[in-house]
């Protein structure tokens, strides 16, 4: 709340009913009790986790992770530290890709964990979580490409991940989804970031690479300057006048020399 205390309480100054402040008590009382089963619940958790760390991992030396990567904390996040155990356990510093939370790394460490080794590449993987299209070729041609229906606890983390990204300006990965969006929708730019983002951990966890954010930007720039090519080419095939490109680009508020 933006308020303070005190103002609260002067707020809360008036004719009250008792059945009113007895559900007040009652919420009151609702809210402690979720506040301590859910640290009861991160205990637990902490003290399960790190008896699935394989013993190789432990025995390796871990850096810290970069005070870059650190996440920011959040009312939503774990009482324990889920940054430090998931290097542990990955080799790999999962947060160095913005966008990524505490959640959607602590449901790939428990859904998942080592098992991720046992999909030969990251589009068999993507593939089954259901982020990858069912196309239905006739001819040549394609009659369907939809995303086969079903439920995985870590798509729907990765989706939610994506979504975030889609909301960034400065993200290394909004140019892709913004170029799916504008082709087909934010739905499937949500469901094709998350397929990307699938296939980045897969590489970062199997091969114990850090995340290339550079390349991921050489990536976008790229596809960039080949949609420039494109349009010149077009522009060229029409064989515009002068006048007419400067109407052309008038109309979408870009002026030329």
């Amino acid at each position: 709340m933006k308020k303070s205390k005190e103002e609260i309480a002067q707020s809360l100054q008036g004719w009250w009913r008792q059945k009113q402040l007895f559900e007040l008590q009652a919420s009151l009382g609702f809210y402690k009790f979720y506040q301590k089963s859910l640290l009861e619940c991160d205990r637990v958790i902490v003290e399960a986790l790190p008896r699935n760390v394989p013993a190789e991992s432990v025995s390796k030396p871990v850096e810290k992770i970069p005070s870059e990567n650190k996440k920011k904390s959040s009312k939503n996040m774990p009482a324990f530290n889920v940054s430090q155990l998931a290097l542990t356990y990955f080799q790999t510093d999962l947060f160095a890709i913005s966008g990524i939370s505490h959640n959607t790394v602590l449901c790939l460490l428990t859904t998942l964990g080592k098992d991720i080794h046992k999909f030969a590449s990251a589009k068999s993987f993507a593939s089954w979580m259901r982020l990858v299209p069912n196309n239905k070729i006739s001819g040549g041609r394609i009659l369907s490409h939809r995303t086969p229906a079903g439920k995985s606890y870590i798509a729907t983390a990765l989706r939610q991940a994506a979504n975030s990204i889609g909301n960034q300006a400065n993200h290394e990965l909004s140019p892709f989804f913004k170029r799916i969006a504008y082709k087909k929708g934010r739905v499937a730019a949500i469901t094709a970031t998350a397929r990307k983002l699938a296939m980045i951990s897969w590489n970062m966890i199997t091969k114990r690479e850090p995340y290339k954010k550079t390349q991921a930007k050489d990536t976008a720039q790229k596809n960039k300057k080949a949609g420039i090519r494109q349009v010149q080419r077009r522009l060229a095939a029409h064989d515009l006048s002068r006048n007419e490109l400067m109407s052309l680009f008038s109309t979408h508020s870009i002026s030329i020399s």
